[in-house]
């Protein structure tokens, strides 16, 4: 899995079943395919509809920690969890996007972040959506009172926003992803 992760991390995409059967040195295409299809079987890749590889890493998933006061602990592997596969419930209608501005702070939501989008879903009164209001976008509070719909930041700085001519709302926000260094 080392060869094929740091694959990944050098181009950015998973390799091709020729670029597997380089990667190992197997003398067959077979050899590559066959080896992709434990790993999928075993749960470490995916593959889409076309067969094309897909990632799907995992890591060692160690229980829980208290971030109140401290208790004791004991470390011990539970299991393995995949990152993807927690944070994106339908990855066909799912996108990442960058996030600038501190209009979001109060939410969790801070300027760096990734935030993952999901296509498709009704927004609730209280979702974080990405949306287009008067032909600009935004990331916002939906809120819905009756017929109104309004976007409300989480930053008492930013006013309310009430569409004049048209909104659109993009996807909502499913998750955060935040680096610390």
């Amino acid at each position: 899995m080392q060869k094929i992760r740091s694959f990944q991390a050098r181009w950015g995409r998973m390799p091709s079943y020729s670029e597997l059967q380089d990667l190992f040195q197997f003398a067959s295409k077979n050899a590559a395919y066959k080896l992709a299809k434990r790993l999928i079987s075993e749960g470490h890749l995916q593959a889409d509809e076309t067969g094309r590889l897909k990632s799907r890493w995992v890591l060692p998933f160690a229980g829980q920690v208290v971030a109140g006061f401290p208790s004791p602990a004991e470390e011990e592997l539970v299991d393995v969890m995949s990152l993807d596969q927690y944070l994106i419930r339908r990855p066909e209608a799912s996108f990442l996007l960058k996030v600038t501005g501190d209009s979001m702070i109060e939410g969790g939501i801070l300027p760096g972040d990734l935030v993952i989008i999901e296509r498709g879903k009704s927004p609730k009164s209280g979702d974080i959506v990405l949306a287009q209001i008067d032909r600009e976008w935004t990331l916002k509070y939906y809120k819905k009172e009756g017929k109104t719909v309004s976007l409300v930041a989480g930053n008492p700085k930013y006013p309310v926003l009430h569409p004049k001519e048209e909104l659109v709302v993009a996807g909502v926000v499913g998750a955060v992803v935040r680096r610390y260094r």
